[in-house]
């Protein structure tokens, strides 16, 4: 069943466009409802990210969420793992995060985790929207159960300590000079003190939110601003957060970019020779290179592919018993410590990895070199165009001239009207052909 409202990472679109305060008011409305089971004075806690928005849209959850007899718990901006994690710590029934994670300022987003810190699953998300669409004045708190609403001061202590301890507490940071860019957007306050407070010396970027330059030329989307501030200050490392802090993107000493790939592959070694892996590999999306396939084959460890989303990732986790998976992206998750990706632990992970070995960036995180690997968008108005026959057949014809040297993955984007196609293989050439191939009957067909 198609779901009207929720998309891959919760509901997501323009703000007062799409994310209108009456959505967000049905919005806290169905979600406090369908979370209220017991007797108990239920409760939600809701962050946010930087953006403008996130204003209107936190005040009209606040009221939907009173309106249905829950207290709410503001937490200001705070990253998405943050809110995870305090929903569990804080014994609530529901965490609501207002975020559109990379997207630009004009956007926004509401995420919803369960009590268990966890997003939710498909069949919960359709009961809301059932609700949402429900006749909701019957449902309506009485005067005397009108939920309260409070905000609370403690939290940035809470998750920065939170993130250290993921550390054993004999590691430290000291020697490592790090940028941390923090894309204006969630982590602006946590991130460059959590690795203050462990030691390093921190210099940060992307830390002067204004509700309107978040992930504005900063951040995991815009990294040329953190590999110049690295290279100039000939930093050890760097590391680019994105608005709402669930991804990361590593920057070397020499200022080259080193993605969740690479990143899941030195964690996936470290943690085999610890023996702290629960399953004998990883899982990741569709999208992963090959060559980190490849490189997990020669450790003897393997890789389970999922459908591109940092859910799914998580879900096939959660059933097969693996404690480490992510995205080339940079949501890396670790649920040895969180229930969603988190970019500050991520890259914690990395540093110690670094310190340990006491070698540069760019030797620790080069454990594979990538297969050519070609990604374009083609953006659509309305309609189908995967379904056209031209499209199918010419998917069809690229997939056979790639053969067994390389893949193809034709996907929808689940937050915006955007066809991707990617190719990969040992042959760049034929790569990028069948990516062009495919690309303009996609055009064509859209048109």
């Amino acid at each position: 069943m198609s779901r009207k409202y929720f998309g891959t990472d919760g509901v997501r679109g323009r703000a007062n466009v799409v994310i209108t305060p009456e959505l967000a008011l049905k919005v806290g409305q169905a979600a406090g409802l369908a979370f209220q089971r017991g007797d108990h004075r239920h409760r939600v806690v809701i962050g946010k990210d930087t953006r403008l928005s996130g204003y209107m849209i936190e005040t009209a959850l606040v009221a939907g969420f009173t309106s249905v007899g829950m207290d709410v718990m503001l937490l200001g901006p705070m990253p998405t793992p943050a809110v995870a994690m305090l929903t569990r710590s804080m014994r609530a029934d529901l965490g609501v995060m207002i975020s559109a994670s990379h997207n630009p300022f004009e956007d926004n987003g509401i995420k919803l985790f369960g009590p268990d810190g966890f997003k939710l699953s498909d069949d919960v998300e359709l009961e809301i929207e059932a609700l949402i669409d429900g006749a909701m004045t019957k449902h309506l708190a009485g005067a005397r159960d009108l939920g309260r609403a409070k905000r609370i001061e403690s939290v940035h202590a809470r998750y920065i300590e939170f993130a250290k301890r993921t550390l054993p507490r004999h590691v430290t940071l000291e020697g490592l000079r790090v940028v941390v860019d923090c894309a204006n957007g969630a982590a602006y306050r946590v991130a460059p003190e959590t690795l203050w407070e462990l030691g390093a010396e921190v210099i940060a970027i992307g830390v002067e939110p204004d509700g309107f330059n978040i992930n504005d030329d900063v951040g995991s989307t815009a990294p040329t601003a953190l590999i110049n501030k690295v290279r100039e200050l000939r930093a050890d490392v760097g590391i680019a957060l994105d608005g709402d802090a669930d991804r990361v993107l590593i920057v070397d000493e020499k200022g080259q970019k080193v993605d969740g790939d690479q990143l899941m592959a030195v964690v996936a070694r470290s943690w085999q020779e610890d023996e702290r892996l629960t399953q004998p590999g990883l899982v990741a999306t569709i999208m992963s290179n090959l060559g980190l396939e490849r490189f997990l084959g020669g450790l003897g460890l393997n890789l389970a592919r999922t459908a591109v989303g940092d859910r799914y990732v998580l879900e096939h986790m959660r059933e097969h018993g693996y404690n480490l998976g992510g995205e080339q992206s940079g949501h890396i998750i670790m649920s040895d410590y969180a229930t969603t990706g988190d970019g500050l632990v991520a890259a914690l992970q990395l540093l110690s990895v670094i310190k340990r070995q006491e070698r540069p960036v760019s030797e620790v995180c080069h454990c594979f070199d990538p297969l050519p690997q070609i990604l374009k968008n083609v953006r659509y108005r309305s309609g189908e165009p995967l379904r056209q026959d031209s499209v199918v057949t010419a998917i069809a014809h690229a997939k056979a001239r790639l053969g067994n040297g390389g893949r193809l993955v034709i996907r929808p984007s689940g937050t915006e009207p955007v066809i991707r196609v990617m190719a990969e293989g040992d042959d760049r050439d034929l790569v990028n052909e069948v990516v062009d191939e495919v690309v303009d009957a996609v055009t064509r067909a859209a048109a």
